[in-house]
């Protein structure tokens, strides 16, 4: 484990984005308590914003291009930004907007996120070739947009006609409403997508409860339909979902979750988990995650520890007809 440390002076960092190289993302504060961008790279936080004003970095690519915004105005206003080869590009807004912010890049350098328009609403953006492209909406009044693919594939939430926030996905140079969970709330945004056009993310249900989704094939699940966590926990958001089918998920409980779907039908499921009494097992006994094939492969326990070292017990749901 690397602790990235601080910006000089500053006594706060947080992350946002890291790449197959290892570099980082994210902000920090300076000296004077001014949220700035940074990039972490060869065992340095370098700024990307040097202005008067700071800014947040939020997704980087595999070339270490960087997305982002920062403040061009003392007021507040800010603009989305892309950081290539050592110089910071300003993304500008859509037509007649006053601030925009980016969410997102691809290893093609396509950025997306949110411009205000002329109408002062927000809109979802593209920016790819130098151009900033607004996506538009599902009927309503604004949307956003937080992750792409490589194939420039776009996700995010947008109002609906009805006054509905709904999960989007763009792609073909049209918005499609992916919906929401049966007995869904007015709030359900997309997150995360990968190189299948799988999408996550999370819905508020009628009850004010947060249940993580997964769209896949046309479909919208709940993804606590395929899984139960310990303790009457469930999983709330899911972040990001990768080319493996994997997908990083937050509990109700304060775990985080990796699932692997795995190339399982809807209705199938496959779980791992981050073992929380791995930390504290002596002599690496207990293993970091856990999945349902290796707990139901392993020997049984003749003795339970305090410490979690001689078992752990996975409770599970599964549609799939094998035990």
């Amino acid at each position: 484990m690397i602790d990235l440390g601080t910006l000089p002076g500053g006594s706060y960092t947080w992350v946002q984005g890291i790449n197959n190289s290892g570099q980082v993302v994210g902000w920090g504060t300076d000296a004077s308590g001014v949220a700035r961008a940074f990039l972490y790279s060869g065992g340095t936080n370098s700024l990307l914003v040097t202005g008067a004003w700071g800014g947040e970095a939020f997704g980087i690519n595999d070339s270490g291009q960087v997305a982002g915004y920062y403040y061009v105005t003392a007021s507040g206003v800010s603009h989305a930004f892309l950081y290539r080869g050592g110089s910071l590009t300003d993304l500008g807004t859509l037509p007649g907007g006053a601030f925009s912010g980016a969410n997102a890049i691809n290893n093609g350098g396509q950025v997306v996120g949110y411009s205000v328009t002329a109408s002062g609403v927000s809109h979802a953006f593209r920016y790819s070739g130098g151009t900033m492209t607004d996506l538009g909406t599902l009927g309503g009044s604004s949307s956003t947009a937080f992750a792409i693919n490589n194939s420039g594939q776009v996700v995010g939430d947008s109002y609906t006609a009805s006054g509905a926030d709904h999960a989007f996905l763009y792609s073909g140079g049209a918005m499609t409403d992916l919906g929401t969970l049966p007995g869904g709330g007015s709030y359900t945004p997309a997150l995360g997508i990968n190189s299948s056009g799988q999408v996550v993310g999370h819905c508020i249900l009628a009850n004010g409860d947060y249940h993580a989704f997964l769209w896949s094939g046309g479909t919208m699940i709940d993804l606590n339909s395929l899984v139960t966590l310990p303790g009457g926990a469930h999983l709330e958001t899911a972040y990001g979902i990768n080319d493996l089918g994997q997908v990083a998920a937050n509990g109700s409980d304060g775990h985080a979750y990796l699932l692997t779907l795995g190339n399982l039908t809807l209705g199938n499921s496959l779980l791992t988990v981050l073992n929380p009494f791995a930390l504290y097992a002596c002599g690496h006994q207990a293993p970091p995650t856990l999945d349902v094939p290796t707990v139901l492969r392993s020997p049984p326990a003749t003795s339970l520890a305090a410490d979690g070292a001689s078992a752990v017990v996975l409770v599970y749901r599964s549609r799939s007809p094998s035990p």
